[in-house]
């Protein structure tokens, strides 16, 4: 009997961050984790950063237990993070300072201010990705505008996981899946959008050639390969954005293109795997993405805040004292009145860390309805709301696609609530197929096999998944009360 393969993957979210090996054994994957480790922001006295070199110590420690955990040599290494952040470089290549997190309020009023630079749609015409402030020329440009002295100084770009995977292997690269989730990049010429960082007088100087997901791109570099007692093991580029890893776990069956996922989480990011962009006046006016997947993909797709408000109300319920599982959120929200009050979970006063709780209140009591009281009726208004943005982003994908959409796909650590995956049929009125959970990490490890010429196929991998991890099934219960809420929604929206 041949020995499993194994693979390490770095798996870094916004909340936490983990290393986990897979084990391949002919269309068997099974998943060791090693390392699990806390991912928070630092505010400092210029706004809110990374605490990248923490991160760091934390990938090393990763790739020590794993190496130390399996017994033998790993076949390959890959890392994948979010999206958009990015650090910036000298001329030797060295971190000029911590990056800054996404979430930082120095972005807040940019979209106005590059929208009188260059129109709002011919920014989407030269990169198809939806509109927010947390996007990286937003970020940019609050440096621009602040003269940054970093700007002068920077010789390079990289995204959060091209710095990490520089890091690893002394190569610097920019991976094709992050690098179009920055709205810098042009979809259909595949490459920099220079007229919009032009426009925007962000040096295009920075910006380098852009490497394909399933690259090897070295072996770990000699003194980390001693420190972590791994050796030489190569580094392969997965899909270095976690959404792009993600939908390459999603256990869809070959041939089936008209089905929709759900990476949930922090974020939530609902969409379709497409063999083109769609980069045209609807999508501009319904705020769609196109980022780039695995296999000349891509993923049209839209941000939904998803269990962010969660974590926040249960973050700040913990400062107040009172800690409470998720679990027990969630149970206290579906023993809560179903649909006391509607919200959008995409408001702006939603973005920023705070007091969650008393902005949803806030949110019903300016819209003149019922305020939520309880911590279960807080909870479940804000997953009816995910819930209802869920029926909306589906209403328009199907409308972008021309397709019936059928099953949803959720995959990623949010499967665990099930009440919302429940709440997601019931609005949706579509069969939500669940799991697995770690489909980022998952998709890490298959793109590695993938790129050690292991397995031959995103179909390959996905057969994988199939025969490895059991699915959950959930029909729909539409009701009436589904379909009144799904309106109020809308009116709150305007």
């Amino acid at each position: 009997m041949t020995q499993a393969r194994s693979y390490l993957a770095i798996d870094l979210g916004a909340e936490s961050g983990r290393a986990i090996v897979g084990a391949l054994n002919g269309k068997q994957l099974t998943l060791t984790e090693t390392h699990r480790f806390a991912n928070s922001p630092v505010r400092l006295n210029d706004g809110l950063h990374w605490d990248v070199l923490r991160l760091w110590s934390d990938i090393k420690e990763g790739i020590g237990k794993s190496s130390s955990k399996i017994g033998h040599t790993l076949n390959s290494i890959g890392l994948d993070t979010w999206g958009v952040d990015f650090a910036l470089l000298d001329k030797n290549k060295s971190l000029l300072s911590n990056p800054f997190h996404h979430r930082d309020e120095r972005t807040d009023g940019m979209l106005e201010e590059a929208f009188k630079r260059m129109p709002r749609a011919d920014i989407f015409a030269n990169t198809g990705i939806q509109f927010m402030q947390i996007n990286t020329p937003y970020q940019l440009l609050a440096m621009v505008l602040q003269k940054s002295p970093l700007l002068d100084i920077a010789k390079t770009f990289v995204t959060i996981p091209d710095l990490f995977n520089y890091w690893l292997s002394g190569e610097i690269t920019n991976e094709f899946t992050n690098a179009t989730t920055t709205q810098c990049f042009d979809p259909r010429k595949r490459d920099w959008a220079i007229p919009v960082l032009n426009v925007l007088d962000i040096p295009t100087h920075l910006f380098g050639p852009v490497t394909d997901s399933g690259t090897r791109i070295g072996t770990l570099l000699p003194s980390l390969a001693e420190e972590t007692g791994a050796g030489a093991i190569p580094v392969v580029l997965p899909a270095c954005h976690d959404t792009g890893s993600a939908v390459v776990a999603v256990p869809a069956l070959a041939g089936n293109q008209d089905f929709a996922w759900i990476s949930s989480g922090t974020w939530s990011i609902m969409g379709v795997e497409a063999s083109q962009p769609v980069v045209n006046e609807k999508a501009l006016g319904y705020n769609f993405t196109n980022e780039g997947g695995v296999f000349s993909t891509w993923r049209l797709s839209k941000n939904i805040m998803g269990l962010w408000l969660v974590q926040e109300c249960r973050r700040e319920w913990t400062r107040q004292g009172e800690e409470l599982s998720f679990d027990a959120l969630t149970q206290q929200a579906a023993e809560s009145e179903a649909f006391l009050s509607v919200v959008d979970p995409d408001y702006a006063e939603f973005l920023h860390p705070g007091d969650m709780p008393a902005r949803i209140q806030k949110f019903c009591s300016d819209t003149n309805q019922r305020v939520p009281q309880t911590k279960g009726q807080i909870v479940r208004v804000a997953l009816e709301g995910v819930a209802l943005k869920y029926r909306l982003v589906l209403e328009r994908l199907e409308e972008l696609t021309s397709k019936h959409l059928d099953p949803i796909h959720i995959i990623g650590g949010g499967t665990k609530n099930r009440l919302l995956n429940q709440f997601t049929a019931d609005s949706t009125e579509r069969t939500v197929i669940t799991g697995p959970v770690e489909a980022t990490a998952i998709g890490n490890i298959l793109m590695q096999a993938i790129g050690m010429k292991h397995l031959g196929s995103l179909a390959e991998a996905r057969e994988v998944v199939r025969a490895s991890f059991e699915p959950e099934m959930y029909e729909p219960n539409h009701t009436a009360d589904w379909d009144e809420a799904y309106a109020r929604l809308q009116k709150v929206m305007k």
